[in-house]
């Protein structure tokens, strides 16, 4: 008898582990050649029924991943599944879009993301742009401004814009190339006052802030966040802001409307924040999605995080985040193409 009951617990066990290995792992992300998954969309009103991979387009420890951890594991309890971060640099974010791109439109795979893409086609970095997704969440927007070294003899915006009409490509403009933010705003620049720069491209923005500095650059383009420190300790000063209100973190600094009352066309404008599904993902699980991010977006420990990286909360879903994005992309290619930036 001993023998029997010892022999059947022997096979409900076999049969339980059986079981286990064949439905207990989860689905790999991506799809074809990126090693992804084959599962199939999800039938409305059961996803999500696995762990979902957030794609994050820059490396671990920088701005945008930084902000999309916190925020995804707010997320995960709302979904009850858990958001597995991956961060997937190369090519100014476009490997990471074109991973989630050729991943299924199952809603498993969510491109978390900066503004680069809505510029890609023009700038001939990818012909994908955020119109081939879906944005499920427009987390917010940032600031940025014109900074000087500490020992600079530019005392004001204006006083840069002169110099540089009176000797054309002379004031030096330290940029992250072609694409990057002080590009961006150099083309800005150009539109507005007619001013020309000779601009110095280097690895990062971290490089052109360090270049303006050491004084081997005159001015660049900085994000209120990444200078804030060194504004604070007096090794930087910020000649205005891009911004249609005063900065609370730092009321004193003008605004640059209140020297070219024409820059108003193009704010607000500043680098955002998103995330994003491929399009054709069933309009339930973007929902889902959006609902998940939305309900924690306004968290006091999120808004915090915001707050540290003075980040203008928007938390949009839907035909507002597609609308805000729309506008981003048509007001920046309209000053590129003024300014000759492009053709």
């Amino acid at each position: 008898m001993k023998k029997m009951i010892a022999a059947a617990l022997a096979l409900c066990m076999a049969l339980s582990l059986a079981a286990c290995s064949g439905g207990g792992e989860p689905s790999k992300s991506g799809s074809g050649s990126n090693g992804g998954s084959t599962s199939q969309p999800a039938p409305a009103g059961t996803y999500p029924t696995q762990n979902v991979n957030g794609i994050v387009q820059w490396g671990a420890g920088g701005g945008t991943d930084s902000l999309m951890r916190p925020l995804a594991a707010l997320a995960e309890q709302q979904l009850g599944k858990s958001i597995v971060i991956q961060n997937m640099t190369g090519a100014t974010g476009s490997v990471a879009t074109q991973y989630v791109y050729d991943a299924n439109t199952d809603g498993y795979n969510l491109l978390m993301g900066a503004e680069n893409p809505a510029l890609y086609d023009v700038l001939e970095i990818s012909q994908l742009t955020y119109d081939n997704f879906d944005c499920v969440y427009l987390i917010g927007d940032e600031v940025v401004g014109i900074i000087v070294s500490k020992d600079s003899k530019y005392a004001s915006f204006t006083e840069i814009v002169d110099a540089a009409l009176a000797a054309p490509n002379s004031v030096k403009l330290s940029t992250t190339g072609t694409g990057g933010l002080p590009w961006e705003v150099g083309a800005f620049i150009t539109d507005i006052t007619g001013a020309t720069f000779n601009q110095i491209p280097y690895d990062s923005d971290a490089s052109a802030k360090t270049a303006v500095m050491s004084g081997e650059c005159d001015f660049t383009v900085c994000k209120v966040q990444s200078g804030i420190e060194d504004y604070k300790a007096g090794d930087i000063k910020f000649l205005c802001l891009l911004s249609e209100a005063p900065v609370e973190i730092m009321p004193e600094v003008p605004l640059i409307t209140a020297e070219y009352p024409d820059f108003s066309k193009y704010l607000p404008w500043g680098p955002f924040y998103g995330i994003f599904v491929k399009e054709g993902t069933d309009a339930s699980i973007t929902e889902t999605l959006g609902s998940a991010f939305k309900a924690v977006g306004t968290d006091p420990s999120y808004q915090e995080v915001l707050a540290n990286f003075n980040i203008n909360f928007l938390g949009y879903t839907g035909s507002e985040a597609a609308d805000y994005i729309t506008s981003w992309r048509e007001n920046t290619v309209n000053a590129l193409k003024n300014s000759g930036a492009l053709s």
